[in-house]
């Protein structure tokens, strides 16, 4: 790729075409130069800063998902031209050098690593280099991890290694920042374009035969490598972190982390406290698959939700590449701490009809404008879904997987497929968060806010209220779920005219579908290793027959294979419970 070219005071030569080792597994998918710091990819901070410095021209070398790199710079604009020049084989630092020297070799040039985030200033170097008369620069600075170049009292660097001695005294060593300028004469030291050349061998080489490197040393400077997973996550949480305390408070000071301690999820989370005011961050990892993933979806969707007025935190920034969403801080009260202190069915469906109020404001008012391009996994909770995610999870990861029973999804297949499709007939669709329970929904200054939406898409309503009501985590009796059925009925009926009867066969379904979503979910989870999800085992098993029960009653319509099966687990794991107690 070739844009238009201008001449001017200096040009760079950007390296971008390593593979990335250090990073597998996420650099299958996403070159490093296009992994993100402050939801930024690093050649696009990389060149902002050239070109800011006043670079008349770059040139970024390419080998490893070259389509990839090429792409996104086609889609940029920088006040400068910007050109790539692709390797078929990867030709080292010199050999790029070479392979480059058409464009570079009209005056001294700067070559930067894209795997590096600095704030050292080009401009700056620049300036030194052309206050001295060495043909390189090299800038350095004390990196004890890194410290491989060896400098004299006069900073001229005398030789590349971690064991070489101390030839004189004066001698010490440094780290190389990944930042040097050059003259044109380098190209006297190295091979024709196209060969493979190591630039710190060139570098001895020159100065075996006398001439001069300079070292020009830094520091009181910001400067991280990458190149390793914890590398990069280190410095792409400190750099949102940042961002988003000078969005939420003004200004960013020193936080303290205090971890939160994590639920069903691999998710970290933790609160970070500092004298500003105290944010939670949440951390999903680096994406290493294609698509949408869960942190992209958390964001979009949180936004979407939060300018609707969906009771949600505020997200004050977000790099979904990699994996972190930092927003406001609802403390540590979750809907579950308040019912299980409660005494009262009063008390308790009042803690709840705020919940209600704002699960169907996300339900109606997050319809409103709702791009399903923002969902991870399925834009609609649809058949697809239901049978692979609901009732093949729960006979692979409970039936099979915890319990010991095989075969079970077969032989339920032909009742399954019913239960879904009667569940989307009688759905009302909109939007569902899909794991409304409550863990999920956190209680701040009185008002319930919801958490973990990640999972939202199109679907039946009444799958987020069934969530809500037959939720384990609380066991809600019996008579306070059917009060709380009727006030969202009630409420709903403002918002859209609706055929309550429907509704309610639509309700009978997605309780079944959401119990055996529940118990897939404990099984696997109980597997993982995570053995306090066990616990909710004996609650949600005990339902699911009499769920099953209520749905027959509702769309008239038999169900003996699921209900079996529903009766067998509920009594194998009431026995479990008697011996182990």
């Amino acid at each position: 790729m070739t844009l238009m070219e201008t001449s001017g005071e200096w040009r760079a030569l950007v390296l971008a075409a390593g593979f990335g080792k250090r990073l597998l597994p996420y650099t299958r998918l996403t070159p490093k130069p296009l992994f993100t710091i402050d939801n930024r990819p690093l050649l696009e901070i990389v060149l902002t800063r050239l070109a800011d410095a006043g670079c008349r021209g770059a040139i970024v070398n390419t080998h490893h998902l070259h389509e990839k790199i090429e792409s996104f710079l086609w889609r940029q604009g920088y006040p400068m031209p910007v050109q790539t020049r692709y390797e078929p084989e990867i030709l080292g630092t010199g050999g790029a050098i070479a392979n480059c020297a058409d464009f570079l070799n009209s005056g001294p040039f700067l070559v930067i690593n894209s795997d590096i985030y600095t704030d050292i200033d080009p401009a700056d170097v620049l300036r030194f280099h052309h206050g001295h008369d060495a043909p390189v620069t090299l800038v350095l600075h004390d990196f004890p991890r890194f410290n491989r170049v060896w400098v004299d009292e006069k900073d001229r660097i005398t030789g590349f290694g971690e064991n070489r001695k101390a030839e004189a005294a004066g001698i010490r060593q440094l780290a190389f920042t990944g930042i040097h300028v050059i003259d044109p004469r380098i190209f006297e030291f190295l091979p024709p374009a196209g060969a493979f050349s190591n630039i710190i061998e060139v570098y001895d080489r020159m100065i075996s035969e006398g001439v001069p490197l300079q070292a020009m040393t830094v520091s009181g400077h910001t400067w991280h490598d990458i190149g390793t997973p914890g590398d990069y996550r280190q410095t792409a949480f400190e750099r949102t972190v940042e961002t988003a305390q000078i969005r939420a408070f003004g200004k960013a000071t020193p936080v303290r982390l205090q971890e939160i301690a994590p639920d069903g999820s691999d998710a970290r989370w933790a609160r970070l406290v500092s004298d500003s005011g105290s944010l939670v961050a949440c951390d999903r990892g680096i994406r290493a698959v294609e698509g949408t993933g869960e942190t992209q979806a958390y964001e979009a969707i949180g936004r979407h939700f939060y300018d609707k007025g969906v009771h949600v935190p505020k997200i004050h920034n977000a790099d979904p590449f990699a994996g972190l969403v930092v927003m406001e801080d609802l403390g540590p009260t979750s809907l579950q701490d308040l019912v299980l202190r409660a005494h009262t069915e009063e008390s308790t469906v009042g803690l709840y009809l705020p919940v209600i109020r704002n699960l169907i404001t996300l339900a109606v008012k997050g319809a409103q404008g709702f791009d399903p391009a923002w969902t991870c996994q399925t834009p609609e909770y649809d058949k697809t879904l239901v049978l692979e995610k609901e009732c093949r999870y729960f006979t692979q990861a409970f039936v099979s997987g915890y319990l010991g029973l095989e075969g079970f999804y077969k032989r339920l297949y032909d009742e399954f497929e019913i239960v879904v499709d009667k569940t989307l007939t009688f759905g009302f669709k909109l939007i569902i968060h899909r794991d409304m329970q409550s863990r999920n929904i956190m209680i701040k200054d009185k008002n319930p806010f919801f958490i973990d939406f990640q999972g939202a898409r199109i679907g039946p309503v009444q799958y987020d209220l069934a969530s809500l009501l037959i939720d384990p985590y609380v066991a809600l009796p019996q008579p306070v779920q059917e009060r709380l059925v009727h006030e969202y009925m009630d409420r709903f009926e403002e918002y859209q005219a609706f055929d309550p009867a429907n509704f309610l066969k639509g309700y009978a379904c997605c309780k079944v579908t959401r119990n055996l979503q529940m118990l897939g979910a404990f099984g696997f989870l109980t597997q993982k290793g995570k053995k306090q999800f066990a616990r909710y085992i004996p609650t949600a098993a005990a339902s699911l027959p009499g769920h099953v029960e209520e749905m027959e009653q509702a769309i008239d319509k038999p169900f003996p294979k699921l209900k079996a099966l529903a009766r067998d687990i509920a009594e194998r794991i009431r026995a479990n419970g008697q011996n182990s107690s």
